[in-house]
Protein backbone atom coordinates (compact mmCIF):
# COMPACT_ATOMS: atom_id res chain seq x y z
CA UNK A 1 0.00 0.00 0.00
CA UNK A 2 2.83 2.41 0.83
CA UNK A 3 4.58 1.69 -2.48
CA UNK A 4 1.43 2.50 -4.47
CA UNK A 5 1.07 5.88 -2.68
CA UNK A 6 4.69 6.88 -3.44
CA UNK A 7 4.24 5.92 -7.10
CA UNK A 8 1.04 7.99 -7.29
CA UNK A 9 2.80 10.95 -5.67
CA UNK A 10 5.69 10.69 -8.14
CA UNK A 11 3.29 10.60 -11.08
CA UNK A 12 1.37 13.55 -9.69
CA UNK A 13 4.54 15.59 -9.18
CA UNK A 14 5.82 14.68 -12.66
CA UNK A 15 2.51 15.73 -14.24
CA UNK A 16 2.47 18.93 -12.20
CA UNK A 17 6.02 19.75 -13.31
CA UNK A 18 5.23 19.14 -16.97
CA UNK A 19 2.06 21.23 -16.69
CA UNK A 20 3.95 24.14 -15.13
CA UNK A 21 6.66 24.01 -17.80
CA UNK A 22 4.05 23.89 -20.56
CA UNK A 23 2.21 26.85 -19.03
CA UNK A 24 5.46 28.82 -18.64
CA UNK A 25 6.54 28.34 -22.25
CA UNK A 26 3.05 28.92 -23.64
CA UNK A 27 2.66 32.13 -21.60
CA UNK A 28 6.01 33.41 -22.85
CA UNK A 29 5.16 32.66 -26.48
CA UNK A 30 1.74 34.32 -26.29
CA UNK A 31 2.60 37.09 -23.85
CA UNK A 32 5.63 38.63 -25.55
CA UNK A 33 6.06 42.25 -24.48
CA UNK A 34 6.14 44.92 -27.18
CA UNK A 35 6.40 48.67 -26.89
CA UNK A 36 7.34 51.74 -28.86
CA UNK A 37 9.94 54.45 -28.46
CA UNK A 38 8.73 57.70 -26.85
CA UNK A 39 10.95 60.19 -28.73
CA UNK A 40 13.34 60.59 -31.65
CA UNK A 41 17.03 59.82 -31.28
CA UNK A 42 16.91 57.01 -28.70
CA UNK A 43 20.15 55.01 -28.63
CA UNK A 44 20.22 51.23 -28.75
CA UNK A 45 23.41 50.14 -26.99
CA UNK A 46 25.62 47.09 -26.59
CA UNK A 47 24.87 46.84 -22.88
CA UNK A 48 22.69 48.26 -20.08
CA UNK A 49 24.86 51.30 -19.44
CA UNK A 50 25.14 54.87 -20.76
CA UNK A 51 28.81 54.24 -21.55
CA UNK A 52 28.10 51.13 -23.66
CA UNK A 53 28.70 51.37 -27.42
CA UNK A 54 25.78 52.78 -29.43
CA UNK A 55 24.68 50.22 -32.02
CA UNK A 56 22.03 52.35 -33.71
CA UNK A 57 19.44 55.05 -33.10
CA UNK A 58 15.66 54.73 -33.31
CA UNK A 59 12.88 57.25 -33.85
CA UNK A 60 9.62 58.04 -32.07
CA UNK A 61 6.98 55.28 -32.21
CA UNK A 62 9.47 52.67 -33.50
CA UNK A 63 8.14 49.27 -32.32
CA UNK A 64 10.39 46.98 -30.28
CA UNK A 65 10.08 43.60 -28.58
CA UNK A 66 11.31 43.50 -24.98
CA UNK A 67 13.54 40.47 -24.43
CA UNK A 68 14.80 41.23 -20.93
CA UNK A 69 14.76 43.91 -18.24
CA UNK A 70 17.63 44.86 -15.97
CA UNK A 71 17.15 47.74 -13.53
CA UNK A 72 16.24 50.79 -15.67
CA UNK A 73 17.26 49.10 -18.93
CA UNK A 74 15.47 46.91 -21.45
CA UNK A 75 17.08 44.53 -23.91
CA UNK A 76 15.04 44.95 -27.08
CA UNK A 77 14.79 43.45 -30.54
CA UNK A 78 13.60 45.18 -33.72
CA UNK A 79 11.70 43.84 -36.73
CA UNK A 80 14.96 42.85 -38.45
CA UNK A 81 16.04 40.70 -35.49
CA UNK A 82 18.75 43.11 -34.27
CA UNK A 83 18.96 43.50 -30.50
CA UNK A 84 20.50 45.83 -27.98
CA UNK A 85 19.82 47.76 -24.79
CA UNK A 86 17.89 50.97 -24.26
CA UNK A 87 16.96 53.10 -21.27
CA UNK A 88 13.58 51.56 -20.34
CA UNK A 89 11.73 54.80 -19.41
CA UNK A 90 12.02 55.77 -23.11
CA UNK A 91 9.83 52.78 -24.03
CA UNK A 92 6.04 53.16 -23.87
CA UNK A 93 3.18 50.67 -23.99
CA UNK A 94 1.82 52.35 -27.14
CA UNK A 95 1.21 49.72 -29.82
CA UNK A 96 2.73 50.43 -33.22
CA UNK A 97 3.55 48.27 -36.23
CA UNK A 98 6.17 48.61 -38.94
CA UNK A 99 6.06 47.64 -42.61
CA UNK A 100 8.36 44.65 -43.16
CA UNK A 101 7.78 44.28 -46.91
CA UNK A 102 9.66 46.25 -49.55
CA UNK A 103 6.34 47.82 -50.59
CA UNK A 104 2.89 47.16 -49.14
CA UNK A 105 -0.56 48.08 -50.40
CA UNK A 106 -2.95 49.69 -47.96
CA UNK A 107 -6.54 49.03 -48.94
CA UNK A 108 -9.85 50.76 -48.20
CA UNK A 109 -11.26 47.54 -46.69
CA UNK A 110 -10.08 44.28 -45.12
CA UNK A 111 -9.31 42.17 -48.19
CA UNK A 112 -7.47 41.96 -51.50
CA UNK A 113 -10.66 42.78 -53.42
CA UNK A 114 -10.77 46.29 -51.97
CA UNK A 115 -9.28 49.28 -53.79
CA UNK A 116 -5.74 50.35 -52.93
CA UNK A 117 -5.85 53.54 -50.86
CA UNK A 118 -2.08 54.04 -50.54
CA UNK A 119 1.25 52.23 -50.57
CA UNK A 120 3.79 52.08 -47.77
CA UNK A 121 7.48 51.29 -47.93
CA UNK A 122 9.73 49.14 -45.76
CA UNK A 123 10.30 50.62 -42.29
CA UNK A 124 7.29 52.97 -42.15
CA UNK A 125 5.48 52.95 -38.78
CA UNK A 126 1.70 52.88 -38.26
CA UNK A 127 -0.69 52.63 -35.32
CA UNK A 128 -2.81 49.48 -35.49
CA UNK A 129 -6.56 49.48 -34.95
CA UNK A 130 -9.19 46.81 -35.28
CA UNK A 131 -8.59 43.49 -36.99
CA UNK A 132 -10.73 41.35 -39.28
CA UNK A 133 -9.30 37.92 -39.99
CA UNK A 134 -5.82 38.39 -41.44
CA UNK A 135 -6.30 42.14 -41.92
CA UNK A 136 -5.40 45.03 -39.62
CA UNK A 137 -6.65 48.58 -39.87
CA UNK A 138 -3.68 50.95 -39.63
CA UNK A 139 -3.24 54.72 -39.35
CA UNK A 140 -0.15 56.76 -40.17
CA UNK A 141 0.79 59.98 -38.35
CA UNK A 142 0.01 61.92 -41.57
CA UNK A 143 -3.62 60.71 -41.45
CA UNK A 144 -3.34 57.93 -44.03
CA UNK A 145 -5.67 55.14 -42.94
CA UNK A 146 -6.55 51.75 -44.38
CA UNK A 147 -6.23 48.00 -44.10
CA UNK A 148 -3.17 45.80 -44.50
CA UNK A 149 -2.54 42.07 -44.38
CA UNK A 150 -0.88 40.95 -41.12
CA UNK A 151 1.93 39.24 -43.06
CA UNK A 152 3.23 42.64 -44.20
CA UNK A 153 3.71 44.18 -40.74
CA UNK A 154 5.62 43.51 -37.53
CA UNK A 155 4.79 42.65 -34.79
Amino acid sequence: MMKRRKTSQKRFLACLGISLLTFFFAANAVGAEYGSVTKDGVNIRSGPDNNAEVYWEVFKDFPLKVLQRKNDWAKVEDFEGDSGWMYAPLLSNKKTVIIKAKKANIRVGPGENYEIAASALYGVVFTPGKTEGDWVQITHADGTKGWINKTLIWP
